[in-house]
């Protein structure tokens, strides 16, 4: 099977309709070869939020030559590559040089994998929060007011350890409490990414009495502050942050269990750990 037969029998497995209702264009989405050519035979296919130098070598050693990303390869919203030629950027090149040396693709997977995956009952859900949800042991918990898993109930648990279990569960190096680690969580929410205005965020956390927010982006002069505030008046408001791909890193390793099914064919598919962005000073 070619490379780009594969991409389109994975495309075709997810739901394929963005939030809206709209059949998503291949022409407009995120969804595009990145790097390489799509055209030869497909050896191997890893799965990985970010196609870092060392995911790329550990790809060349398991004999895949498709790096599935949730994610962009070259540091920039677009991928463009442009600015990095002009600039002649020396890891940008390295990089290349890598991807060129091991004849490798690399295809990025984020609007059909938000856009669903088929579940048992013929419905769709988010593929990248029902990996976090199943990594996590909380598919029961999920919110029936929530139209894709980024609301739950949990039983009742102190913030510092669901914050340890979240970093055991997701093998991370660590994570940082807004607010008290000993506050009681039971209502969770994961929100949208929070660049700066986080109004509608506050009000969702007071109006929904939601305890924690795992976030993904923060800023600390919004809702970072009002967790605080609400923490020091003895609410039980955390944010548990983790970081954006560390977060979304969960969907992309249940990717690689649905990938056979998708591809109707024996290609090996492994899942490869981008690994924590974040080295921890204590």
């Amino acid at each position: 099977m070619k490379i780009s037969d594969a991409i389109s029998n994975i495309k075709n497995y997810h739901h394929g309709y963005d939030s809206t209702g709209k059949k998503i264009n291949d022409e407009q989405t995120r969804d595009q070869i990145l790097y390489g050519n799509a055209e030869q035979k497909c050896t191997g296919i890893i799965t990985t939020i970010f196609a870092s130098i060392d995911v790329i070598r550990q790809a060349h050693e398991l004999g895949a030559n498709l790096i599935i990303v949730h994610e962009a390869l070259f540091w920039n919203h677009g991928d463009h590559q442009g600015w990095l030629e002009e600039t002649k950027n020396h890891t940008y090149r390295m990089k290349k040089n890598l991807l060129n040396d091991y004849g490798i693709v690399v295809w990025r997977n984020h609007d059909y994998v938000h856009s669903g995956i088929p579940l048992e009952d013929g419905s769709y859900t988010d593929g990248i929060f029902y990996g976090f949800a199943k990594e996590m042991g909380w598919e029961n918990y999920a919110s029936k007011k929530a139209n894709s898993l980024t609301k739950f109930e949990i039983p009742e648990i102190r913030a510092k350890n669901l914050a340890k279990k979240m970093i055991q569960c997701l093998n991370l190096k660590g994570g940082r409490i807004i607010g008290n680690p000993e506050a009681k969580i039971r209502r969770i929410e994961i929100p949208f990414h929070i660049f700066g205005n986080a109004n509608d965020e506050i009000i969702k956390m007071d109006t929904d009495k939601v305890d924690a927010l795992l976030a993904m982006e923060l800023v600390d002069f919004s809702i970072n502050e009002y967790v605080r505030d609400s923490s020091m008046l003895g609410k039980n408001k955390v944010i548990i942050a983790l970081g954006h791909f560390n977060m979304e890193e969960p969907g992309m390793k249940y990717m690689a269990t649905y990938i056979p099914a998708a591809l109707n064919e024996d290609i090996p598919c492994y899942f490869v750990q981008s690994g924590d962005t974040f080295h921890y000073v204590y």
